[in-house]
């Protein structure tokens, strides 16, 4: 009986990073859609100081895919619209937790300067906020009720921001 080799971990599984033209990172994207920017020349290949290249072969092409790419085709950010202030955006911008105590129970959107007293509805007035501080809030403004947000509310960032941040922090924190 023959030993069962251990499989190897498909190159498949890997990820690459994408870059704008103007080298911003924009996103983590599978190694087959890799494949086809490379194939078809909207994307050309980065090499950052120590490359990790995998080798994909076909029957007629050893192709090498790296870590990261650059797109080469215009106008790679596609337009971008802030998402509406709705209660399922608001949680996802707070991290679903209460903005004034931190609860992750039983959450609403509490507006910070009410409705009643002129407040909008906007990503800049809107917070997320469980029952009780919704409640002990009220209608009052927070120096009245004595409950400012744990952050100042603002509009989401464009996800390409925010994975280019996240991005080049990781960058910062390996060795």
């Amino acid at each position: 009986m023959q030993a069962q080799q251990p499989r190897q971990p498909s190159i498949l599984q890997n990820s690459v990073v994408v870059f704008s033209r103007n080298y911003l990172p924009l996103a983590r994207i599978n190694i087959k859609r890799a494949i086809v920017l490379l194939i078809t020349g909207q994307a050309e290949s980065l090499e950052f100081g120590n490359p990790h290249i995998w080798k994909v072969r076909s029957p007629s092409v050893v192709l090498e895919v790296p870590e990261h790419i650059r797109l080469t085709v215009s106008n790679p950010e596609r337009l971008w619209k802030v998402p509406p202030v709705n209660r399922r955006e608001v949680l996802r911008r707070d991290n679903h937790s209460c903005q004034y105590c931190g609860s992750t129970k039983n959450l609403t959107i509490d507006h910070v300067i009410p409705r009643s007293k002129g407040g909008q509805h906007t990503w800049d007035n809107v917070v997320a906020a469980c029952d009780r501080c919704n409640s002990l809030k009220g209608d009052r403004l927070p120096h009245e009720a004595n409950m400012v947000p744990r952050s100042k509310p603002k509009a989401p960032a464009h996800p390409a921001v925010a994975f280019a941040e996240q991005f080049w922090k990781a960058q910062q924190d390996e060795p």
